[in-house]
């Protein structure tokens, strides 16, 4: 957590508290979830998952509350150099690899119960044609 970080959130919810806002009227006007939102305030952006998204958060959220974001961005420099923190993967979820069905191996039954249905009616169709004369 760096020191313009912090400062940067204090400014935040300083802001927030003039304007008489709670955390959850803010989430509902930015929809920006709450743990973010006190994540910012705590100075604690680097819990994000991605720069991206703490960068755009921190833009929407400064932006709302009325501050002027390139007067702030030079005001507080390292609070907008985030770099990201290295993340454990757990592999094999998102990867490319394959996985077993999760229907455990019958997709195919509903395809022949609804494939043996049409048939049938087509069977039907044809010797009810056949009866009322029209072969």
């Amino acid at each position: 957590m760096t020191e313009g970080m912090k400062n940067m959130g204090e400014k935040f919810r300083g802001k927030r508290e003039e304007m008489s806002l709670s955390l959850k009227e803010v989430e509902n006007a930015t929809s920006i979830r709450i743990l973010y939102l006190q994540a910012i305030e705590e100075g604690k952006v680097d819990h994000f998952l991605s720069t991206a998204y703490a960068l755009g958060f921190l833009r929407q959220y400064g932006n709302f509350l009325g501050f002027d974001m390139e007067k702030l961005s030079k005001e507080n420099p390292d609070a907008f150099r985030l770099t990201p923190e290295k993340q454990d993967f757990a592999y094999g979820i998102g990867t490319l690899e394959m996985r077993g069905s999760p229907h455990g191996g019958i997709r195919w039954v509903p395809n022949l119960l609804w494939g043996s249905a049409f048939a049938l009616l087509g069977v039907c169709a044809y010797f009810f044609a056949k009866a009322v004369g029209v072969f």
